[in-house]
């Protein structure tokens, strides 16, 4: 069978926020065929079942990514987007951080 890739990783937190990216979905499917059964709901079926349909060949992989995404969120894994520091000077000349 030949790995399917995400056109992009999926970067999610995970044992004590770690963070780790997710590039294919074959480790997406693992992490969720690996999550605690009293866990599991809607979300996680849904992703699993995509999963399971890119290895089958009947789901495109970036569909799988959405709905793996929407899991992810849904659970408070996905690794916080960091984005770049703001500054402006603010009277006196001096630089503020927003």
């Amino acid at each position: 069978m030949m790995e399917k890739y995400f056109t992009r990783p999926v970067s999610i937190l995970v044992g004590l926020g770690v963070p780790t990216d997710i590039r294919s979905v074959m480790e997406a499917y693992q992490l969720l065929n690996d999550w605690p059964a009293h866990s599991r709901d809607t979300a996680h079926s849904l992703a699993l079942n995509a999963c399971k349909g890119v290895l089958t060949g009947t789901i495109e992989a970036e569909t799988a990514r959405g709905l793996f995404i929407a899991f992810a969120k849904k659970h408070d894994l996905l690794t916080p987007e960091i984005g770049p520091v703001l500054g402006h000077r603010h009277g006196g000349g001096n630089l503020r951080v927003l």
